[in-house]
C-alpha cells in the first residue's frame, strides 16, 4: 500500500478494553438503579462515544448520561483500565510498522489521559508520533472530530490525506476516517463485523493484526491479497459466516468483582 501515515483506533483495534469497559458500565448502571444490560448490549459499549451508547442503550437523558461517564469513571480509573490486556501481535505490527517507515498515530474516542496511559502502561507509546483522544468534559468525542485534530498535529494537508489510512474495528472509525477524506481498514478481531465494516465504506479489511501489517507494507494491494479492496467486492463471499461476527473473547466472561 502507499500509505506513509497510520492512524489507529485503541478500543476494540490496539488494546482488548472490553472486559474494563463493560464492568465500569455495569457498575455506574447499578449505582444509578437503571436495569441491568445483557452482555451483548455491553459489548456494544466498546468503540462508540459513551454518552451515546448511555443514552441509546440505557435510555437516559443528556444530564442522566453525564452522571453515568462520572459514574463509569469511578470504577474505570481505578480497576477498568487495567482490565485490558493487546490483542495478539499487535506489538509485532506496530514495530513492523515502525520499521517499514510508516508513521503511527493515535485517534481515540476514549479521553486522551486515559489513552495515553493505556499506551504507557504496555510500553508501546514510543511507538505513536502523535495521540489524540476526546476531551475529559466530552466536548470533543466525536471521531471525525478526533481523526481532525491527529491530521492536525501530524501536518497533514488536503493534498497528503491520499497517504493516510485509518485503522479500526468499528463503523464509527471508517465513518470518521471518510468525513476527513481517507480510506479505512477494517479489522475483524474487534467488537465490529464484516457486515458493519463493510456497510460503513471500509476499503480493506483484516482478519488478524498481522494481516492488516501484511496487507499494509505490501508494495501492491496484488501483493498484499486484502479480503476485499473495493471495488473486488467478490471477494467478500468467500469469507464464512463464522468470520463474519467473532464471538466474545473469553476475558468477556468476567463479572464485576462485588
Amino acid at each position: 500500500m502507499h500509505y506513509q501515515y497510520i492512524l489507529f483506533d485503541l478500543d476494540g483495534t490496539i488494546t482488548e478494553s472490553g472486559p474494563g469497559i463493560m464492568n465500569s458500565v455495569r457498575y455506574a448502571v447499578q449505582k444509578m438503579g437503571f436495569p441491568e444490560l445483557p452482555k451483548e448490549t455491553l459489548r456494544k459499549f466498546v468503540g462508540p462515544p459513551l454518552a451515546d451508547s448511555m443514552q441509546k442503550y440505557c435510555g437516559m437523558t443528556p444530564a442522566e448520561a453525564k452522571e453515568g461517564i462520572a459514574c463509569y469513571r469511578e470504577y474505570y480509573t481505578s480497576k477498568g483500565i487495567f482490565e485490558n490486556s493487546l490483542y495478539p501481535g499487535v506489538e509485532d505490527m506496530l514495530k513492523r510498522l515502525q520499521k517499514g517507515g510508516k508513521i503511527l498515530a493515535l485517534a481515540t474516542s476514549k479521553p486522551e489521559q486515559f489513552a495515553k496511559q493505556i499506551l504507557e502502561y504496555f510500553h508501546i507509546d514510543d511507538c505513536f508520533t502523535v495521540v489524540c483522544g476526546a476531551s475529559m468534559d466530552e466536548k470533543l468525542v466525536e471521531k471525525a472530530a478526533i481523526i481532525t485534530c491527529a491530521l492536525q498535529a501530524l501536518g497533514i494537508d488536503e493534498a497528503q490525506k491520499k497517504d493516510v489510512l485509518m485503522v479500526g474495528d468499528r463503523e464509527h472509525d471508517v465513518l470518521g476516517a471518510k468525513a476527513n477524506g481517507l480510506d479505512a481498514l477494517g479489522v475483524l478481531y474487534g467488537y465490529g463485523n464484516l457486515a458493519e465494516l463493510k456497510d460503513a465504506g471500509a476499503a480493506y479489511i483484516a482478519r488478524t493484526a498481522e494481516e492488516a501489517a501484511d496487507m499494509i507494507l505490501a508494495e501492491s494491494q496484488e501483493t498484499s491479497e486484502p479480503l476485499f479492496a473495493e471495488p473486488q467486492e467478490s471477494s467478500v463471499s468467500s469469507l464464512s459466516e463464522s468470520q463474519e461476527t467473532p464471538g466474545p473473547s473469553p476475558a468477556e466472561s468476567e463479572e464485576l468483582p462485588r
